[in-house]
């Protein structure tokens, strides 16, 4: 096995395969050399390009990838992006959406309110049947309504959600508690640059 970050090559009785997986299936696989079971889906192109492998670590996470692809307007590497950001705490996401907790799936997750709405729609009745391993990791702490809508503004401005994030977390308590959204997004904006 050889790999690279949203890529690995597997090496199956001497045929190598280039898998694509999330960057934090990557982290967590085991080293080069070593046995790695992955779980694989296959996606062929629709405009004539190839046969894509998508490798997943646990069966949970091909089936919620599986479920991601469902949403309106999503292909394979979109979802593949989704889970990736949902690897943060699956059975936050899972509750987010039977929920209908938008603002949960922006503020924690990373994902603009329009695709946060279209998940909800998509995957409210199809979460509710799935059974996730581990707890919740942020049950009842959410921030601020001004706090989650900067991070989402700088997202939607193209900075990564871990930058924005990393910039408003930056930021006083102070000033996060007094400020409104547009100074939020000013004072981080002066972090980022």
């Amino acid at each position: 096995m050889n790999k690279n970050p949203g890529q690995v090559l597997m090496d199956v009785q001497g045929i190598g395969y280039e898998v694509s997986v999330t960057l934090s299936a990557y982290d967590r696989l085991s080293p080069v050399g070593q046995e790695a079971q992955v779980y694989v889906v296959e996606s062929m192109a629709m405009y004539g390009g190839g046969i894509t492998l998508y490798g997943f670590l646990s069966l949970e996470e091909k089936e919620i990838y599986l479920l991601l692809r469902e949403i309106p307007g999503t292909g394979s590497k979109k979802a593949l992006d989704y889970l990736d950001k949902i690897s943060k705490s699956a059975p936050d996401f899972r509750r987010a959406v039977l929920e209908g907790d938008a603002r949960a799936l922006v503020s924690l997750f990373g994902f603009t309110k329009k695709t946060a709405d279209k998940m909800i729609m998509a995957l409210k009745d199809r979460m509710a049947g799935l059974r996730l391993a581990g707890r919740e990791k942020w049950t009842g702490v959410m921030p601020s309504t001004g706090v989650s809508e900067a991070i989402a503004a700088l997202v939607s401005l193209g900075y990564r959600e871990t930058q924005a994030r990393e910039a408003v977390d930056r930021l006083s308590s102070q000033a996060k508690a007094d400020a409104g959204t547009a100074d939020l997004i000013k004072e981080a904006l002066k972090q980022l640059s």
